[in-house]
């Protein structure tokens, strides 16, 4: 895989990231028998933490060779991290998450199915419709039915 030719926002910080964790990875597991001996419980962590180190400082200096990107700085980092369409279905998610108390597992799950259904394909509502009913039908149907699991129901319906 080919890797971009100039940097994308965050990537120099997240490479000096993987030093420190790596590095801490490292005394972490030093502490736990030192240089003793080879058959000690701590020679196989800390072989793998110093892998860590080599490919995480082999991952920096690749950093450190590249151009900037255009947009960098923390608004760069936000904008790249966090796209509107991220955000929005963190929204729609965290909303999902919400109403299941009040309308209930099966409803709820039509909802974001639907409303995600519709918004990433481009078949248009009457699809997104139908692939909901159908699979929100397959969840009741399976798990309910054949499986026996209480679904919440909402305190809307009680």
């Amino acid at each position: 895989m080919k890797t971009p030719e100039t940097l994308r926002p965050g990537e120099r910080l997240f490479a000096l990231l993987l030093v420190v964790f790596a590095g801490y990875a490292f005394w972490e597991s030093y502490g736990i028998s030192g240089f003793r001996g080879l058959a000690t419980g701590g020679i196989m962590p800390m072989l793998a933490s110093g892998v860590m180190i080599v490919t995480s400082l082999v991952i920096l200096g690749d950093t450190l060779r590249k151009p900037r990107a255009t947009r960098s700085g923390v608004t760069g980092l936000i904008a790249y991290l966090f796209p509107l369409r991220v955000v929005l279905f963190t929204g729609l998610v965290a909303a999902y998450v919400a109403v299941i108390p009040s309308v209930g597992f099966i409803p709820a799950s039509f909802g974001l199915l639907f409303v995600a259904i519709w918004a990433l394909w481009d078949k248009g509502p009457i699809w997104a419709l139908l692939i909901s009913i159908l699979s929100t039908g397959s969840i009741y149907l399976l798990f309910r039915v054949v499986f026996k699991v209480v679904l919440p129901t909402g305190s809307l319906w009680q």
